[in-house]
């Protein structure tokens, strides 16, 4: 598997990036094993997931999805310098806000650590923005985790380009080390958040950058054609509103190619991720080994200009 490397963090992932949203929520931690076994066997190396997840799902306190991952580092016995975890802080974990002081960072990623039974974390990224905590402080406390060996890089998710600009000087005038990474919503569908000044601060920078909800919660592959096909389904709620004029264009569009090139819509809407200059690798979770194997193809794909450009006009 050719790996890519994630901006200058030192660290190098494969492709596509497993997301460990579905442990404990969607998957149970006997599917997740095999998910994780079978991942890894493919040759892809990163794992995302967050202390939150999946503390939403009904009987769920946040830290399921870490305990899960932890569980089978420890039962698989794969070298941990072969897998790169990704995990996130700031969540409200039930301190009632959005939250990156540093006393909550230092004591987060305390759990994280003990959840994911390891002793350091690859990648720890800034969940939120925290509008109440300067950029420093939060910085500052990045930089010890880095500097105690907790943590090997640190990044941020959900900033727009403002914003990472702002922490980039802050980080400057303090003399501290920039977030490296950042973990942007960016889809075929959903790309007014990242296109432009954002992806090209990214780029500029040379900052690794992994795209979340890569298939738009599941309605780039093509399941959900109409209202009745999201009745009854778990993220059902979250694919209505793609359900418009673009929605039914970009899913046309998928089909073309997927009639010309025998791929699934979804592993063509990942291979036109990882084809975009400014994104390292997509994240995209599986609740089955099936779906998984299908997912991971899309590394292996290469769409011509043509089929990008195709693509491009129609999520425009």
């Amino acid at each position: 598997m050719q790996l890519r490397a994630l901006g200058k963090t030192g660290l190098s992932i494969a492709p596509l990036v497993f997301g460990g949203n579905v442990f404990g929520w969607t998957a149970d931690e006997r599917t997740s094993f095999d998910l994780l076994d079978a991942f890894t066997g493919a040759g892809f190396n990163a794992i995302d997931t967050a202390d939150v997840y999946s503390r939403w799902a009904p009987g769920n306190q946040g830290g399921e999805s870490e305990a899960i991952i932890g569980k089978w580092l420890k039962r698989s016995g794969i070298a941990r310098d072969r897998v790169v975890v990704i995990t996130k802080v700031g969540s409200d974990m039930g301190q009632g806000r959005r939250d990156l002081r540093r006393r909550w960072i230092v004591e987060a990623v305390e759990n994280s650590l003990k959840r994911l039974q390891t002793d350091h974390i690859d990648l720890y990224l800034s969940h939120w923005p925290d509008p109440e905590t300067p950029y420093e402080e939060t910085m500052e406390a990045h930089a010890s985790l880095v500097k105690a060996g907790k943590v090997r890089a640190f990044g941020a998710s959900n900033l727009d380009a403002g914003q990472l600009q702002a922490s980039f000087e802050a980080a400057d005038k303090a003399g501290l080390p920039r977030y490296g990474a950042l973990q942007p919503e960016y889809n075929l569908y959903d790309r007014a958040g990242f296109e432009g000044a954002l992806a090209d601060l990214c780029r500029k920078e040379d900052l690794g950058v992994i795209t979340y909800y890569s298939l738009a919660s599941g309605f780039l592959t093509g399941k959900y054609r109409t209202k009745a096909d999201t009745e009854g389904r778990t993220r059902g709620e979250g694919v209505v509103h793609y359900l418009d004029d673009k929605g039914r264009r970009i899913l046309a569009a998928l089909d073309t190619v997927a009639a010309d090139t025998g791929a699934t819509q979804a592993e063509i809407a990942l291979a036109w991720l990882m084809a975009k200059p400014a994104v390292t690798a997509p994240i995209a979770s599986a609740t089955g080994l099936g779906q998984l194997a299908s997912l991971t193809k899309a590394a292996t794909l290469t769409l011509s200009a043509e089929q990008m450009a195709a693509l491009d006009t129609a999520g425009a």
